[in-house]
């Protein structure tokens, strides 16, 4: 699960089937929220709080490295994860590592950098798929739908489907999904709706079928529902 201040370290291509392709990212974002403040009142007054939909995706980034970005955020506030970051890529000369520098790297030299065994198990697990096909390259990633990309990913020792999520949106750019274990979105949800409880994972996915072939910029807007 994540909040909010996870957003900024990931990123979103939308479903060939869900918008024009020949639309630039405003338009996307435009008829999107236009879409959604068509649903109820509470969604009209929230996008007009909230205002325009600003989400800047990190579309150049492949699989590999967005996995990798990823579990180094993964419960942690941002702040945390940039440090984290910040270090690993002074390892290789402020550069992201290839899969096989990453496989040379010892176990020390990543504790240091601030990842957990945990993590760096899951890391080293990351670079031998990269380097296997099991992550695949951004051209193969284009072509492959949503569920096919978590069924893949998920078989990743320390990757659950949040994390796929997560690089669905902030790196594929895919513009319909929804992370229903996201706990930031299930309580912007229920701030939105005034609720007693936030919904479950089952609740909110079937709740938020309303909000297709729109639900990444639902999620974008329920991470900012006002507090």
């Amino acid at each position: 699960m994540a909040s909010i201040a996870h957003e900024a370290k990931y990123v979103i291509l939308v479903n060939s089937c869900s918008y024009n392709s020949t639309m630039n990212t405003a338009d996307k974002y435009t008829e999107a929220t236009d879409f959604l403040m068509r649903i109820d009142n509470d969604w009209y007054q929230l996008i007009n709080t909230v205002g325009p939909c600003t989400f800047a995706p990190k579309a150049e980034r492949g699989p590999y490295e967005a996995l990798i970005r990823a579990i180094a955020y993964q419960q942690l506030h941002a702040k945390a994860g940039d440090a984290i970051i910040a270090r690993l890529l002074a390892l290789y000369g402020d550069t992201f590592p290839t899969a096989q520098q990453l496989l040379s790297t010892d176990f020390d030299a990543l504790r240091a950098c601030g990842f957990s065994a945990r993590k760096i198990d899951t890391l080293k697990g990351i670079a031998e798929g990269a380097l296997s096909g099991l992550v695949p390259t951004r051209e193969i990633a284009d072509a492959m739908s949503d569920e096919a990309l978590i069924e893949k990913l998920v078989s990743l020792k320390g990757i659950g489907q949040w994390t796929v999520e997560m690089m669905l949106i902030f790196t594929l750019e895919r513009m319909d999904v929804l992370p229903a274990d996201d706990f930031g979105i299930a309580e912007g949800y229920k701030r939105l709706k005034k609720l007693d409880a936030a919904p479950k994972r089952k609740q909110l996915a079937e709740i938020g079928k309303a909000w297709s072939p729109y639900r990444t910029v639902a999620s974008w807007y329920l991470w900012r529902v006002p507090k």
